[in-house]
């Protein structure tokens, strides 16, 4: 689809939007929220879960990639359910399946039950995410889109950085079951959101028959190996492994089968077609990039403050909140902002922000603590909200209203796949900066340095003196060299965010000019 052929998702709509119209925006928001929730709601009680489940450290982590990998896999199969099922009947079976599976988690006794549930919630989680997007360009007009889209962005910025900090608070007051339970009522009021705001339609179940299998299939293994290789390739030592060959022979042939049912299909399950449309697919790229900021910074702080700083997870989930605190009344900023100034402005300035915090962030020492993080959140948040909230609606208003639900899957992969390369990347990053300064600091103490050699046994005097006593005082050395090789390289991985940053920001250059009272800039 040519890009002046692209129409309004709302054209011809009502000017303002009815209750039901709203209602059904809640039930989309919920589900959203719910879904990016249970991304990391287990990552600051997973030590205990852990324990109770009989798992290694390595095993627990895939606790939290089972989810992620489900919900990547479904996301771009949800426009072609929707038109199989029908809007309403999806959400329904979704919601009915995420609280079928959260009960399931919340009962696990063993890591095989907890996985297994944990599949279960992604992949019904997986479809509630990008139909919040579609409900917002079908229900609203064009007015009042934003509105919506913040509603529904702030469930995609606040879920990440909300889950650490309710599910170490349940746990530590209460128990970690309650952090799945807690779903059950969520996902009642959604189905009754949806029951009242979403009608009744028929799904077209030709769609079994005439589907692009070949799609489905590659789409599903495809992304399920490539997400999975960025999530173990670090761990696994990349390609020293064995497991990452088999995942990563497994992603070309998933891709392969994906390009097949491109030219062969009738309608091809996700039309890599669109990406034919530039504001399409120069918000899909800065999404990706913007996947990789928020993922990155949500990984780094906690690490520091934990590693460093002598912080507990609950503690750092507190300070990484920070970000989400603000997005709220900055997601209600962004009609304002999109009324009166060109959205691409709106983006580059917002992701300078989210560099400018990075640059200011990566100026950390052994003394630093949570505090020091509270302006670069801040700031690191509206940036986010800012940048989010526009990419969406240029993406949903570039295509047509029966082309939407796809638009927000591509939009929902983009953020994903930036957010497991970019930490696939940092991970790599990290460990070899910390070698680096780790082995410089070393070679510049000198252990022929007189002075070193008089600090050293001072030190050792204090640690009782002989063989033992010197043995201490190299321990308490090395101890020493590592923490502040360790803060040199926090400060290197937030220097390089912002550096991405910096390097991303021209490419709204090839967004097509769009403010909120231009109507026609916002359609095509």
């Amino acid at each position: 689809m040519s890009e002046a052929a692209a129409s309004s998702p709302a054209q011809g709509a009502p000017a303002r939007a009815s209750l039901a119209d709203w209602l059904a925006v809640a039930a989309g928001t919920l589900g959203a929220l719910m879904a990016m929730v249970d991304v990391s709601i287990v990552n600051a009680s997973l030590p205990i879960i852990q324990g109770e489940i009989g798992a290694t450290s390595s095993e627990g982590t895939w606790i939290g990639t089972a989810y992620l990998v489900s919900e990547v896999v479904v996301i771009p199969l949800t426009a072609w359910l929707e038109r199989l099922m029908s809007l309403r009947r999806l959400l329904l079976v979704s919601a009915s399946l995420f609280t079928l599976f959260s009960v399931v988690c919340g009962l696990s006794t063993s890591l095989e039950v907890m996985i297994f549930g944990r599949v279960g919630q992604g992949l019904a989680g997986g479809v509630l995410i990008p139909t919040g997007l579609s409900i917002v360009a079908r229900r609203l007009p064009p007015a009042q889109q934003p509105i919506g889209l913040a509603f529904v962005a702030m469930s995609a910025l606040l879920g990440p950085v909300a889950g650490p900090l309710l599910g170490g608070w349940l746990t530590e007051h209460y128990s970690w079951h309650l952090a799945f339970f807690m779903n059950v009522p969520l996902c009642l009021c959604q189905a009754i959101l949806i029951a009242v705001a979403i009608p009744k339609s028929a799904g077209d179940w030709h769609e079994l028959r005439n589907a692009d299998w070949l799609g489905v299939v590659g789409m599903a293994v495809g992304l399920g190996a490539a997400t999975t290789f960025l999530e173990e390739g670090h761990r696994e030592q990349w390609f020293e492994s064995t497991i990452i060959w088999q995942l990563a022979a497994a992603s070309l042939v998933g891709f392969g089968l994906i390009a097949v049912g491109q030219l062969r299909a009738t309608r091809p399950v996700i039309r890599l077609s669109m990406l034919r449309n530039r504001n399409l697919a120069s918000a899909l790229s800065l999404m990706m990039a913007l996947g990789v900021l928020l993922y990155s910074n949500l990984f780094i702080i906690p690490q520091f403050l934990v590693a460093v700083a002598g912080y507990n997870a609950f503690q750092a989930g507190q300070v990484a909140f920070l970000s989400g605190t603000i997005a709220i009344p900055a997601a209600f900023l962004f009609p304002m902002l999109a009324a009166r100034i060109d959205m691409r402005w709106i983006v580059a300035g917002a992701i300078s922000a989210i560099a400018f915090a990075a640059f200011i962030a990566g100026k950390l020492t052994v003394q630093s603590s949570g505090s020091d993080f509270l302006y670069t959140q801040l700031l690191y948040g509206v940036g986010t909200t800012l940048s989010a909230l526009p990419l969406q609606q240029m993406a949903m208003t570039a295509v047509s209203s029966d082309d939407s639900p796809e638009a927000a899957s591509l939009m929902s992969i983009a953020r994903n796949l930036g957010g497991s390369i970019g930490l696939a990347a940092i991970a790599g990053f990290q460990e070899q900066r910390f070698e680096l300064h780790h082995w410089q600091i070393n070679g510049a103490l000198g252990a022929n340095d007189i002075e070193v050699q008089h600090q050293m046994a001072d030190a050792a005097a204090q640690f009782g003196g002989g063989p033992e006593g010197m043995e201490a005082a190299y321990r308490a050395l090395d101890g020493q060299v590592m923490q502040q090789a360790s803060v040199m390289t926090f400060n290197d991985m937030f220097v390089g965010l912002a550096l991405i940053g910096a390097l991303v920001v021209p490419l709204v250059l090839f967004l097509r000019p769009a403010r909120l009272r231009d109507r026609s800039a916002v359609v095509h």
